[in-house]
């Protein structure tokens, strides 16, 4: 264990090739910077001690890589000259002066982006193996993507096409893909996630989702609950047993528990300067092509006929209906159709 070592990393001496000038630690490997995976590797050794000198417009970025249970510091060099002799006391330091990156047991330098885009397939490979190990069944490693930040549950299958992304936690039992990209998010255990994007977001257990939904950011979404095809749901959170099984959008709002939603809802929940919060009952039944114009609440139980527009609050178990009645006219269509000489 080396807890008293202190590491000290020279992003200001990476003078190598890259593509837009940041410094090659910071660069990204399966969408994570090259910094923080040296970070964790660095940690599972047993230091807790780093500095890092940065050029002063990259700190903010230095400092996101640091774990949150390490003594770390992003500075200039000016900082360190002032800074090390108190920050390192009682450990002896280690410099790293050049672009590193853990691939097993072992941290390989590299100079230009292309090398890294060769280590960045070892390590791809290595991550998938890591999950095989731990009992998730990854169907073809070359068309999956994970970044090392995720965890994922025994029993998982991992289809093609699929690429996790940021600190995502997946539970036990799930299948997700084939063509599903997850970021940042929580995943309850046997959940399925088919074809589709889900960000910065909670599902708890058993969730179907897809193929085709769209789970934006700021979602909580209850137990057992569908989010169906050409699905988007954001910021809104959504009761046990809630079904959107297909083309509905529902923004801002705040769902109860076996809500059903029929295909061509939406939520109207911006007006052209702020958003406004949809708030709907338990069991509430909104049918078809159903618009809801928020600020409005829908009561427990409440049932909404299909193609209506909902302007104001419905009281629980009550029905709401706003279509204009039906007129048909004999022959208007034919007149017309002579008119403009259509056969």
């Amino acid at each position: 264990m080396d807890n008293k070592k202190c590491i000290v990393v020279f992003l200001t001496e990476d003078g190598a090739e890259t593509y837009d000038g940041k410094p090659l630690m910071l660069q990204d490997a399966l969408f994570c910077p090259i910094l923080t995976w040296c970070m964790r590797a660095w940690m599972k050794k047993g230091v807790r001690r780093f500095f890092v000198i940065s050029p002063e417009e990259y700190l903010d970025e230095v400092t996101a890589c640091f774990p949150p249970e390490c003594a770390a510091v992003a500075g200039t060099e000016e900082d360190y000259q002032r800074d090390i002799g108190e920050f390192a006391r009682g450990c002896w330091i280690e410099e790293v002066r050049e672009a590193m990156l853990p691939v097993g047991s072992m941290m390989l330098s590299f100079h230009t982006v292309a090398e890294l885009v060769q280590l960045q397939r070892a390590v791809k490979e290595e991550i998938a193996m890591f999950h095989q190990r731990t009992g998730v069944k990854v169907l073809d490693m070359d068309s999956t993507y994970i970044d090392p930040r995720v965890t994922i549950g025994a029993g998982t299958v991992i289809l093609p096409g699929t690429i996790l992304r940021g600190n995502t936690v997946i539970g036990e039992n799930c299948e997700i893909g084939p063509n599903a990209m997850i970021t940042g998010c929580e995943i309850g255990d046997g959940c399925v996630v088919n074809a589709s994007q889900v960000n910065e977001s909670v599902l708890g257990r058993e969730v179907h989702v897809g193929p085709y939904a769209h789970i934006r950011p700021g979602c909580r979404i209850g137990d057992g609950c569908k989010v169906g095809a050409f699905v988007e749901i954001k910021n809104a959170v959504f009761g046990p047993g809630t079904k959107m099984s297909h083309l509905t959008y529902v923004g801002d709002a705040d769902v109860g528990a076996g809500v059903n939603f029929g295909c061509g809802t939406i939520t109207s929940n911006y007006d052209g300067f702020r958003k406004h919060r949809t708030v709907i009952g338990d069991h509430a039944f909104i049918g078809c092509n159903t618009n809801l114009v928020p600020p409005v609440t829908v009561g427990e139980g409440a049932y909404i006929a299909a193609g209506t527009t909902v302007t104001k609050d419905i009281e629980p178990d009550a029905l709401a209906i706003s279509r204009v009645r039906q007129e048909n006219k004999p022959g208007w269509a034919k007149a017309r159709r002579e008119m403009h000489r259509k056969k």
